[in-house]
C-alpha cells in the first residue's frame, strides 16, 4: 500500500477552499467513479483500489491518500498530479 501525503498553503479563506475542494471531488465522482462526502471540513473520498481525504483549513489544505496494491505502482504520477491540481486551484 501506497501512502500520498501532500500538504498546501492557501489565501483564498475556508468556504472558497471548501468550494474548490467541492469542485474537485465532483470532477473525480464523474471521471473516476469516486465516493465522497463532507464530515465537517474534510472531504473524505473512496474508490476501488483508492481512499483519502481533503482536509480543508483557512489557510492550509492537506490531502492524504491511500492506493491500493494495483494503483500503487502510479504513486508517483498521482502525487504529481495532486500537487498541480492543488498548486493550480489555491491560488488567489
Amino acid at each position: 500500500m501506497t501512502r500520498i501525503d501532500v500538504e498546501r498553503s492557501h489565501n483564498l479563506g475556508r468556504e472558497v477552499a471548501r468550494e474548490k475542494a467541492e469542485q474537485l471531488a465532483e470532477r473525480l465522482a464523474r471521471e473516476f467513479d469516486v465516493r465522497y462526502r463532507w464530515s465537517g471540513d474534510t472531504l473524505e473520498f473512496k474508490r476501488s483500489g483508492a481512499d483519502g481525504r481533503i482536509e480543508v483549513g483557512e489557510d492550509r489544505v492537506r490531502v492524504e491518500l491511500k492506493l491500493g496494491l494495483l494503483l500503487s505502482a502510479m504513486g508517483g504520477s498521482i502525487k504529481r498530479q495532486i500537487e498541480e491540481a492543488l498548486d493550480k486551484n489555491l491560488k488567489a
